[in-house]
C-alpha cells in the first residue's frame, strides 16, 4: 500500500490546484504525493505543497482518509487542511513527479465541477468540510 497526502489551501473562495492529469480522468489536481519512508505526514505535506506549488504551507486539520483501489494497487490518500504561510503559486523547475505539472493556479470553487471535480466535493469545501478528520472509504465518496 502507498500512502500519498494531500493538501488543501482555500483562499477568498479559491482553492491551490495543479494543472496536471490524474489516474480518473481530471486534468486538475490537488497537490501532494508519496510519503517517504520514516516521514511524518506533516513534513510529506509541507515538502510535497513546496515542490509542486512554490507555496509554504503549514498543515492543519485532517479533513478526509480516503481509499483509492485500482487492481492490486491500494494507495490511502490523507488530505489535510493546509494554510499558506509563504512562498508564491506557480511551476516549480524540476519537479520530478511522474505526470508533468503544467500549471499551478488559485482556482474558484464555481470552476471545480467544469475542471472533473465533484459536486460532493464543491459542497465539502463550501461548507468547510463537515465531519473533518473522518474516513470516506474510496475517493468517490467525496467527489473525487
Amino acid at each position: 500500500m502507498e500512502v500519498r497526502v494531500t493538501g488543501i489551501v482555500i483562499e477568498d473562495g479559491r482553492i491551490l490546484l495543479l494543472d496536471q492529469d490524474t489516474d480518473t480522468g481530471r486534468s486538475w489536481s490537488l497537490p501532494g504525493g508519496k510519503v517517504e519512508e520514516a516521514e511524518p505526514l506533516a513534513d510529506a505535506l509541507v515538502r510535497e505543497m513546496r515542490e509542486e506549488t512554490g507555496v509554504d504551507v503549514e498543515a492543519g486539520r485532517l479533513l478526509y482518509v480516503c481509499d483509492h483501489i485500482r487492481g492490486d494497487a491500494h494507495v490511502l490518500h490523507i488530505t489535510f487542511e493546509a494554510r499558506r504561510v509563504g512562498g508564491t503559486a506557480g511551476v516549480v523547475a524540476g519537479t520530478a513527479d511522474s505526470r508533468p505539472i503544467r500549471g499551478v493556479e488559485f482556482v474558484s470553487l464555481g470552476d471545480l465541477v467544469s475542471l472533473g471535480f465533484g459536486e460532493r466535493f464543491v459542497d465539502l469545501a463550501r461548507a468547510g468540510f463537515p465531519g473533518a478528520g473522518s474516513y470516506m472509504g474510496p475517493k468517490s465518496n467525496i467527489g473525487l
